[in-house]
């Protein structure tokens, strides 16, 4: 590709959930052209292996970048946990286009929720993919901000700094006197049913898992959407925070600090904003069902926006 030439900046989820990102950013950068691809076919990714997750992502960046986009975003806790590192360091380097770049929503989600809580205890909630990956306890154990001790099911990894930390009994203990502890919990079930539109039923199964890791530490106040399907039923988590007597907990969805993070970024790197089209617009495309995408993306995206959807063959 002309590096001079413009193009749209792309927008990957595995399916409906990054609708939720790409409405907030959209919203701060109204000017940008858009590409927003779901891979609803494939969906969900939670619960797939590692080679998968990084195909079927590489698989749709390099599909964007045949289609234009020089700037890329996951907006998927899965694929930014699974497969971002592995591009960046791997496959961007030796492609025809060394200059695109990829982004994901780990690392603007680290940097806004230490200003969130005020326990220094908190809660993630994600796919068995997102949290098995330890994505967030190392990008916290990294971040001089934090310097963090790590509980619950979270991580027993040796943070990129260790001369900051001592081991005690499998956790990894700052010297900070007042670390953030993070605890973890997978929650296999809830992807699927948002996918399947099955949102009304969930409340069981959502109690479960946040009793579940409230029980693991109830001194959390603050709990990270760590999928961005879980912003869709954000009203349901909160019905049922109240119902188990914590309803001052803190819920970070990550469409704001990803949209923010990105207009950051286009500041900080000229080049690349001057890589970008800017007419406004936006092509929806997904590997599913173009009909049901439309009804239920028109609903997640709102303020009385059409979608109008292609399908993509892979």
């Amino acid at each position: 590709m002309n590096q001079k030439q413009s193009g749209p900046i792309g927008i990957f989820d595995s399916g409906f959930g990054g609708l939720s990102i790409f409405r907030e950013i959209r919203h701060v950068l109204p000017e940008y052209d858009y590409i927003y691809l779901g891979d609803n076919a494939r969906a969900p990714y939670g619960d797939l292996p590692y080679d998968k997750v990084y195909h079927f992502t590489r698989q749709a960046v390099f599909r964007m970048f045949d289609m234009g986009c020089p700037l890329v975003i996951l907006a998927c806790n899965t694929a930014s946990a699974r497969a971002l590192r592995t591009i960046q360091r791997k496959d961007l380097p030796v492609s025809d286009d060394p200059t695109r770049r990829v982004l994901g929503v780990i690392r603007p989600t680290v940097e806004r929720v230490e200003h969130l809580t005020y326990s220094r205890h908190i809660g993630l909630i994600g796919t068995i993919a997102t949290v098995s990956s330890h994505s967030y306890d190392l990008e916290i154990a990294k971040d001089p901000a934090y310097f963090s001790q790590v509980e619950g099911n979270a991580t027993t990894t040796e943070p990129t700094e260790p001369s900051f930390y001592v081991h005690e009994n499998s956790k990894i203990v700052a010297s900070n006197p007042n670390p953030v502890i993070l605890t973890s919990r997978a929650c296999p079930d809830w992807v699927p049913m948002i996918e399947a539109g099955k949102m009304k039923e969930m409340h069981g199964i959502v109690k479960n898992d946040l009793a579940e890791l409230l029980d693991q530490d109830p001194e959390i106040d603050t709990i990270i959407l760590g999928c961005t399907h879980y912003p869709l039923i954000t009203s349901l988590i909160q019905t049922v925070l109240q119902e188990l007597d914590h309803p001052e907990i803190i819920l970070m969805p990550q469409g704001k600090p990803v949209a923010y993070s990105l207009k950051d970024y286009l500041v900080r790197h000229p080049e690349m904003k001057a890589r970008l089209s800017t007419e406004g617009s936006a092509m929806y495309l997904t590997s599913g069902d173009t009909g049901r995408f439309e009804e239920l993306g028109s609903q997640l995206i709102g303020k009385g926006v059409k979608i109008q959807a292609e399908k993509l063959i892979w």
